[in-house]
Order: C-alpha cells, then sequence, then structure tokens
C-alpha cells in the first residue's frame, strides 16, 4: 500500500524536484542542477502522461527511467553543442601559473598590499586580488600579470612599464646590431 502510493505520486514529486533544480541553476549558474533537473522534470511528466495511460506499475518506472537516460544524454549534449559557460575552454585557466602574462584591467587602485584586477581571459570569475610591484596602479590602468601567486592573488605590473623595458632592450639590440655591423 505504502510503494503504490510513493509510486502513484512519484512523478509529481519528480516534477517538482526537477523544477526545482532548474530554478537552482538559473540562481546558482554553472551547470550544476540543469541537466538533471531537466531530465527529472521530463521523467515526471512522462511518468504523468504514461500512468494515466496504463494506470501505473511497472511500465510508470520503466518509461521513467527511460527518459532520464536519453534526457539526460540529450541535455548534456545540447549543453556541450551551445557552449553556454564556454565549454571550449577558451578563456580558461588550467592552473595559477597559466596566469603569467595574462592582460587586464584595474578595478580598484592596486598597492603593493591590496587590490582587485579584471583578467581578459581569467576564467569563470576574472576578477583576482592584485599587489603591485611598486606604487600604486589607478583604477582603469591596463597590467599584466607578472607573478600569479597562488589562489586568487596575482601580482601585477602597469603594461606601460612593461613596455619600456621592452623597448629599452629593443634599442639595445638595435644598437648592438649595428655596432657589430660597422666593424
Amino acid at each position: 500500500m505504502v510503494f503504490g502510493l510513493a509510486l502513484s505520486n512519484l512523478p509529481l514529486l519528480l516534477i517538482l524536484v526537477g523544477a526545482g533544480l532548474i530554478i537552482a541553476e538559473a540562481l546558482a549558474p554553472g551547470a550544476h542542477f540543469f541537466v538533471a533537473g531537466v531530465s527529472l522534470f521530463f521523467a515526471g511528466v512522462v511518468g504523468v502522461g504514461v500512468s494515466a495511460v496504463f494506470g501505473g506499475g511497472i511500465v510508470v518506472l520503466l518509461a521513467m527511467t527511460v527518459t532520464v537516460l536519453v534526457s539526460a544524454a540529450a541535455t548534456l549534449y545540447g549543453y556541450h553543442q551551445l557552449d553556454i559557460y564556454g565549454g571550449n575552454s577558451e578563456g580558461k585557466t588550467s592552473d595559477s601559473s597559466s596566469l603569467r602574462g595574462e592582460t587586464g584591467r584595474v578595478t580598484e587602485a592596486v598597492t603593493p598590499t591590496d587590490g582587485e584586477v579584471k583578467l581578459d581571459s581569467g576564467g569563470f570569475n576574472p576578477y583576482y586580488q592584485a599587489r603591485s610591484i611598486d606604487g600604486e596602479l589607478e583604477e582603469g590602468t591596463e597590467v599584466m600579470v607578472v607573478d600569479p601567486g597562488g589562489g586568487n592573488v596575482v601580482t601585477v605590473e602597469s603594461v606601460s612599464n612593461l613596455r619600456d623595458d621592452i623597448d629599452r632592450e629593443l634599442e639595445r639590440e638595435a644598437a648592438g646590431q649595428s655596432e657589430q655591423a660597422s666593424e
């Protein structure tokens, strides 16, 4: 009797749980709940339809099981094809060392002890706590990560400072080549 009562209400429960997971995905995006939510929701809808036609029993369970498997596979495939969260790994980091050389902009003034930057290719959450090598970097300054550190704290330097160093090095190399050519 209890099993029959639970089985008759299972499709409705799956609809509610599936809808709840879909709503949870909307509140906390990241592809954590969407596939399971859609699968359970559709299984519940199919369960209601099958139980209306066949009156319940093992047929409902089999129909809902097949629906969960098929809809989960289809939803996962569609989710992957649509690339909603950048699933092709573009713009994502694999570890902190891959942040070295990344560029971005200062969102809160960066000092040797405090600040925040938004990296251009910083992954799902591109905001990082930042420290400057020397001096203060104003909001909006273009920066480059010179030391990824660990966690979400990076050491940055103004791109304009880096360009000056590169320009000086190029001038030294050009001067060295012209001296060799004149010898």
